[in-house]
This record gives C-alpha cells, sequence and structure tokens, in this order.
C-alpha cells in the first residue's frame, strides 16, 4: 500500500525542518569569521609563498632581496583572487561547508533554504570584496592628507552591516540572496514539531 502524502507527520517533519533551519545567530557567525580569517591567513601565506618565486625579481647570493614590482603583485593577487574564489565556490556549492562552518554547525543556503548554487555562490564570494575595495579606494583618497589609516575600518563594512540590516544579514549575503543558518542538533524541538494532542472521546 502506498502511504498517503500530507497530514500530521508531514506538518512535524516541515515544522522541525524548519526550526532546525532557524538563522545562524551573529554571535556563531562572528565566531565563525574569526575562524574563517585565521585559516585563510594561512591559506594566502602558503599561496603566495608557493607563487611569489614566478612573480618575484631573480636573486642570487650577495644580492639583497628585492619586492616584487607592482604589475607582478598585480599578477600574485589576481591568482590569489582566483584561488580564494575556487575554494569557497566549491566549498558553498552542492551542500558542502568550510571548516568554520562544520565546527560552528552553520550552512548557507538561499531564498528557498537550499544550498546556492554556482552563480549565487560566485555572487556571494564577489561581494563579499566590498569592504576591501572600499577601504582601499578611501585609503588612496585619504593618504594625501595624511588620513590613510582612517579607512581601515571599512574593510569589515560587510560585517558591520549586520548591525543595521533588519534580519542581521552580512551586506554580501543581503545582496546574493543567502543566509546563514544554524544546522546544530542540540535544539529542542518547537511546539508545532510536537506530536498533536490527542482528544480524549467525550
Amino acid at each position: 500500500m502506498s502511504r498517503p502524502s500530507g497530514g500530521a507527520g508531514s506538518v512535524r517533519d516541515d515544522a522541525a525542518t524548519a526550526y532546525r533551519s532557524a538563522p545562524a545567530t551573529l554571535r556563531r557567525r562572528l565566531a565563525a569569521l574569526v575562524y574563517e580569517a585565521l585559516l585563510l591567513a594561512a591559506l594566502v601565506l602558503i599561496a603566495g609563498f608557493l607563487v611569489a618565486p614566478l612573480v618575484s625579481p631573480g636573486s642570487s647570493p650577495g644580492r639583497p632581496l628585492r619586492l616584487p614590482d607592482l604589475p607582478s603583485r598585480v599578477i600574485e593577487f589576481c591568482i590569489l583572487f582566483a584561488a580564494g574564489a575556487w575554494y569557497y565556490v566549491w566549498s558553498w556549492t552542492g551542500g558542502r561547508k568550510t571548516l568554520p562552518m562544520k565546527t560552528w554547525h552553520i550552512a548557507i543556503v538561499d531564498t528557498e533554504g537550499a544550498p546556492p548554487d554556482l552563480r549565487t555562490a560566485l555572487g556571494r564570494y564577489l561581494a563579499s570584496w566590498i569592504g576591501p575595495v572600499c577601504a582601499l579606494g578611501a585609503y588612496v583618497a585619504l593618504r594625501p592628507a595624511g588620513l590613510g589609516a582612517h579607512a581601515a575600518w571599512l574593510v569589515g563594512l560587510n560585517y558591520l552591516w549586520a548591525l543595521v540590516d533588519p534580519d542581521r544579514s552580512f551586506l554580501h549575503d543581503r545582496i546574493a540572496g543567502t543566509r546563514l543558518v544554524y544546522t546544530g542538533s542540540d535544539l529542542s524541538p518547537p511546539p508545532s514539531a510536537a506530536a498533536p494532542s490527542q482528544r480524549r472521546p467525550q
């Protein structure tokens, strides 16, 4: 016999699923962000170490080490930027997660509650650079006046946005149409997900 669709069972399952996909708190998201930043710094150092011989000026014993010229630094940044795009887009799609997201039980979903597709994940990655780009532009504009240091706070613009966003979303999540949800199992089921009480016969 086929199992009838709908009913109280499906309602409870839908309610429980929605509860497990509750928005992740700002504190949890910021904790995961700090962890993510530490891992990203390590990855950038490793990737930069591997790329440096390709863009650094030739050196020989007895000659001082020179920094790469501007074109070489631009090439190095583009390589690291592309590597970051590949890593994060791959980690955010197909139901995958980065290590900090696994540690803090966080997942990225789109407006339908499903894992983001390739286009959405790429848009989220590009939008996450709004803060650093604004900081760089402000630094260039303020440097002649000796105020370049005041542009540093703009690096965190994407995350400061959560303080004014009605849903406490980061700026790149607002732009990409994504949200961070909590997927932990230490939540007690909501009242709507509990089994409906049975009425006593009169």
